[in-house]
């Protein structure tokens, strides 16, 4: 085998924590020794021990020595004193001879360091081995450990025409049971879930993730005037879900019903009479929620488009038509113009899941 097979099986154990490390990266590890492999790990969740660490812990279950040998990580190894130990230490003090890594750390405490920390200790050190993977894998991160907000996806599901709803406003289900399933799939793996205060007045969601034993997001609420009713789902199962408010509203005897069910109320400027979104992303950035799930109604699209802050967009099509002057698009609000001066989205991929299609896009 060679570096790009053991970084390929690297990168499988990394994504095993996909959901619980936020906002820390997801991090696979394999040590080899010998052409075998001894043990393998990965980061499992955020505060607990590296994948560096974890994959060494494999190797004492199976008494293997590690001295000589070469560990394979897809992010390399921190250099610094966090929630846990520094894995330069551990790969130094087990013997490693070799160290081969995907990715660079971007985290200005590591950034390079770990990888000259190795060398000065006479340790091999080879970079970029399946380094679009292994950057791929860490988006999420790359873009808040750089930005210090989170990472944007905007979700919605339409009809072949475009359609979120019916003329009589009905919009379950658009998509199929296989589409559904992997939104849950994305409520678990994104940090957050975001929407509007008019889709909680009109569908009163839970928001939550149904995977069985999935990791809930952390529910954000847009409501500008504090219109949420508090018998809401969200609010009543705020002590179960955590659960913020993002509002303009500065009258704390109205914050009060929500902060009695366990809610977080996050004050945030007003702009053009919606929350400032750009300084809501700062504060969330703040409290180290690195990424949202946008899952609003067609004037919060529009308005997180507006505003910059969308990095990414799902859009599922289901082959249905409803027709209609009236039943609303993924997208409300005034719109733009001219043709040239509508939001542009990049490397567009397309993935048929069940009997509808995904396409995703980068935002430019």
């Amino acid at each position: 085998m060679e570096d790009k097979d053991y970084m390929r099986i690297a990168l499988e154990e990394a994504v095993k924590g996909e959901g619980r490390t936020n906002p820390n990266p997801m991090v696979g590890a394999v040590i080899v020794k010998d052409g075998r492999i001894i043990g393998k790990g990965y980061h499992r969740r955020y505060g607990g021990p590296h994948a560096e660490r974890n994959a060494i812990a494999d190797c004492m279950k199976r008494t293997e020595s590690m001295k000589g040998a070469t560990i394979y990580v897809t992010l390399e190894p921190c250099c610094h004193y966090g929630k846990t130990p520094p894995c330069t230490e551990a790969i130094i003090e087990k013997g490693f001879s070799r160290v081969v890594i995907g990715s660079m750390d971007p985290n200005p405490l590591v950034c390079g360091k770990g990888a000259q920390i190795l060398r000065r200790r006479g340790i091999r050190v080879d970079t970029g081995i399946l380094k679009e993977e292994c950057d791929e894998i860490n988006k999420v991160f790359f873009h808040y450990i750089g930005t210090g907000t989170p990472y944007v996806v905007m979700k919605y599901a339409m009809t072949a025409d475009g359609k979120i709803a019916t003329c009589t406003g009905a919009s379950k289900w658009i998509t199929g049971e296989q589409a559904r399933l992997d939104v849950q799939k994305s409520r678990h793996k994104y940090a957050a879930i975001m929407v509007g205060v008019g889709t909680v007045l009109a569908d009163d969601p839970m928001l939550n993730c149904r995977l069985p034993g999935g990791n809930s997001p952390v529910r954000i609420i847009c409501d500008t005037h504090l219109r949420t009713p508090p018998e809401a789902k969200a609010v009543e199962t705020a002590k179960e879900f955590r659960t913020i408010i993002a509002t303009s509203c500065t009258d704390e005897k109205k914050h009060s019903p929500y902060l009695k069910k366990d809610c977080q109320i996050m004050t945030v400027p007003e702009k053009e009479g919606h929350v400032n979104l750009k300084e809501l992303m700062k504060e969330l950035g703040k409290r180290k929620i690195d990424s949202i799930l946008l899952e609003g109604g067609a004037q919060l699209n529009y308005s997180a488009l507006q505003s910059g802050i969308v990095n990414k967009v799902q859009c599922y099509i289901a082959p249905k038509i409803f027709g209609g002057i009236g039943a609303k698009s993924p997208v409300g609000g005034c719109g733009v113009r001219l043709p040239e001066e509508g939001f542009r989205l990049r490397n567009g991929s397309i993935s048929e899941i069940g009997e509808d299609f995904l396409i995703e896009w980068e935002v430019k």
